[in-house]
């Protein structure tokens, strides 16, 4: 039977979408099928379900996700009595649940509903539904001890009612009190409550909300800046000097049209991060001339300066009735509201509540929820050298918001905040280094010298070298003041892998001597194993584990065993259980030649090495993840037909072919992760998305956790 989550509230203003938001990522990391059904809906766009369609993939058709409109409800309700208004929402339920493994059902909204006894109902469609229950109180603006007494209150009304409830939530509350609420309420009820604070960027309205809701010209802004959350208003009127005082981190100034001075003022302050503002909006309908447009473009590029007709009091009322919504259009709202849920709700346990089917499926969705959950789990810090790259600034708020691990982003310091700051990124505490002004830069340098002293590298000489980005977060990594660090998104592979090799190592016994370092891109020496790296290949329903596709041209059978050995440990670490196939272009003992004998030697190394783990070589690519083919080639293989990691020969053919897999086939290609170094350093490719980065942070971070342990 499905399993379903429900999730309602007992009145209005609860934010309930967090709750929703958080719970659906709950669920999607569990099982491949997750339907959604809202008995009533209101006429308009439905935001949250757009939001969870673009944000999780979701293939179900939107006609199937409503059960029927509140004027139908109340007019059912009214002419045929409950009975028949609920009986209706069953079989409309059921036409959802019959396609997928669980179903989160989104509870009525209790706004201008005209429905009697709206919590009753709520409650009586959950029980017909076979769903468990998760209330949702809000606590804005309310004391501690009214919202503890309202959450008791709430818990006995849907218990009374017989409800299973899971958990309950209290949102919204004031965050000086929250760790007050969460105590008091941890010994009075018998299921969890969760209680997350109030938080301000979920409820401001974006710059795009209010040039909409206000029907605004944009006179300036790009997509970024119109995307920033309004945190705050600060009215101009004041002089220049007092106004300026009066600024706000995050504030959309409002001010008359013909306060020049007010706008270049304000823009001249969010340029120097003085503070940084979200925008500007002028009233009256003035418009500074084109030479102080001119002048603002310049002095804050992408800050969105808007322009409305009215005066500034209607607007100022406009304003202060704004709450931001989350969209499809806010995906920043919703990693702050997805960060904000697993930070305060225990969510393993909710997992083990929900007790969802589990899936045998993997997909790309399930396989990043993993990973950020990993590295939640035990936080590490990942340094990343290239902190003035747009994408990975995104990706760092991304990763900050979410709790995914604590950063250090290097460079000029004055430049990621002024960057930071266009883009409307909070960066919270999160460490800035310049390497070139860095108290550190003589102690690394002296360092450096002592590693490279072989190859007549001097203090003098290592001063300049240290202030390199990558060698700088580089030695971070290697001196314990970071764990790991990702790099590559504008730089080559070489420039980044390059230092870990001279300052890092391999995993095995350090050399004895410095010339015994590796000489070449992942050679091995008699005392270190090689250097490689993997591809995790998600595929529709599975992840494959690729190596080595980016570091080493021509492995020989010795060095292609530990590329073999080194891809199952890292296929395990991260939840791929090991079945390797060593590929050829013959299988078995049909073909033969000098490049089939490398695998085939190659594969008895690795039995001799590691017996307990799965393997078979030479095997074709198809008799290894095909069991039809498999069947014939290699009939009663435990790894063919079911090759879980695959050993390519060399990279000529490792790099195609996970490139011709990745565009062909539509997988989604993380990576490369390197492996073989005693701490975690990895690349990015230049053409990095914001997601891969965060991605790759995350295994990074996964990674140093091993390393830790």
């Amino acid at each position: 039977m499905t399993r379903s989550v429900y999730v309602t509230g007992i009145d209005r203003g609860d934010g309930r979408q967090v709750v929703e938001l958080g719970v659906m990522e709950l669920l999607t990391r569990q099982v491949d099928r997750v339907g959604v059904f809202r008995p009533l809906v209101h006429d308009g766009p439905d935001r949250l379900f757009e939001l969870l369609r673009a944000r999780y993939r979701l293939a179900q058709d939107p006609a199937t996700v409503y059960g029927m409109d509140y004027q139908e409800a109340s007019a059912l309700q009214a002419e045929q009595g409950t009975d028949e208004l609920v009986s209706t929402l069953v079989d409309r339920f059921h036409l959802v649940a019959r396609d997928y493994d669980v179903v989160l059902v989104l509870g009525t909204d209790f706004a201008d509903t005209q429905l009697p006894d709206e919590l009753s109902l709520n409650a009586r469609l959950a029980n017909e539904f076979g769903a468990s229950v998760i209330p949702v109180v809000g606590g804005r603006r309310q004391s501690a001890e009214a919202v503890r007494a309202e959450t008791r209150n709430a818990y006995r009304a849907y218990d009374g009612l017989g409800c299973d409830v899971l958990a309950m939530v209290t949102n919204r509350v004031a965050r000086e009190d929250r760790d007050e609420i969460a105590e008091r309420l941890a010994n009075r009820l018998p299921v969890p409550c969760y209680v997350l604070p109030d938080e301000p960027a979920l409820s401001a309205p974006t710059v795009s909300q209010i040039a909409h809701a206000l029907d605004a010209k944009v006179l300036l802004g790009d997509d970024s800046g119109l995307a920033r959350d309004a945190l705050d208003f600060v009215f101009g009127g004041a002089m220049l000097p007092n106004f300026l005082a009066a600024l706000t981190p995050g504030c959309l100034v409002v001010t008359p049209g013909d306060r020049a001075d007010l706008v270049v003022g304000s823009l001249a302050a969010h340029s120097a991060g003085t503070p940084p503002i979200a925008g500007v909006l002028l009233t009256l309908n003035e418009v500074p001339s084109d030479e102080i447009l001119t002048l603002s473009a310049r002095l804050a590029p992408g800050t969105p300066v808007l322009s409305v007709t009215g005066n500034s009091f209607p607007t100022a009322e406009h304003l202060f009735s704004m709450e931001g919504k989350m969209t499809a259009a806010t995906p920043r709202k919703a990693e702050t509201a997805l960060g904000l849920f697993e930070r305060y709700a225990d969510t393993g346990d909710l997992a083990r509540r929900v007790s969802a089917p589990s899936s045998d499926r993997v997909t790309p969705m399930m396989f990043e929820h993993k990973l950020l959950e990993q590295a939640r789990a035990d936080k590490r810090r990942v340094v990343l050298p290239e902190g003035t790259e747009e994408r990975v600034l995104h990706a760092a708020e991304v990763l900050l918001r979410r709790g995914v691990c604590d950063l250090t982003l290097l460079g000029p310091v004055d430049q990621i905040r002024k960057k930071a700051a266009d883009l409307g990124i909070d960066l919270g505490d999160t460490q800035l280094i310049d390497p070139a002004t860095s108290e550190l830069r003589d102690a690394f340098a002296e360092q450096y010298a002592r590693l490279r002293a072989h190859k007549g590298v001097t203090v003098e000489l290592a001063y300049d070298v240290v202030s390199d980005v990558n060698y700088f977060g580089t030695l971070m990594v290697q001196e314990g003041l970071a764990d790991g660090m990702v790099s590559g998104s504008v730089h080559s592979t070489a420039a980044t892998i390059r230092p870990a090799f001279e300052i890092i190592r391999t995993k095995e016994a350090a050399p004895s001597t410095p010339d015994a370092v590796a000489a070449g891109a992942g050679r091995a020496t008699p005392h270190s194993s090689i250097v490689s790296s993997v591809f995790f290949m998600c595929l529709a329903d599975k992840v494959l584990v690729y190596g080595d596709c980016a570091v080493n041209p021509d492995p020989d059978a010795e060095q292609l065993a530990d590329i073999a050995v080194q891809s199952a440990a890292t296929a395990a670490r991260f939840g791929v259980e090991p079945r390797i196939a060593m590929l050829s272009y013959s299988t078995g003992t049909s073909g033969s030649g000098a490049d089939v004998e490398k695998v085939r030697e190659a594969t008895e190394l690795v039995r001799d090495r590691r017996p307990d783990l799965k393997i078979e070589g030479p095997i074709q690519y198809d008799a290894a993840v095909e069991p039809s083919v498999a069947a014939t080639k290699l009939p009663g293989s435990e790894v063919a037909g079911q090759a879980s990691v695959l050993i390519f020969p060399d990279l000529n053919t490792g790099n195609n072919t996970y490139k011709a897999v990745q565009r062909s086939a539509g997988a989604i290609a993380v990576g490369p992760v390197l492996q073989g170094l005693r701490k975690p350093v990895n690349d990015l490719s230049r053409g990095a998305l914001v997601q891969d980065i965060v991605n790759t942070v995350a295994i990074t971070a996964i990674q140093a956790q091993t390393s830790a342990s």
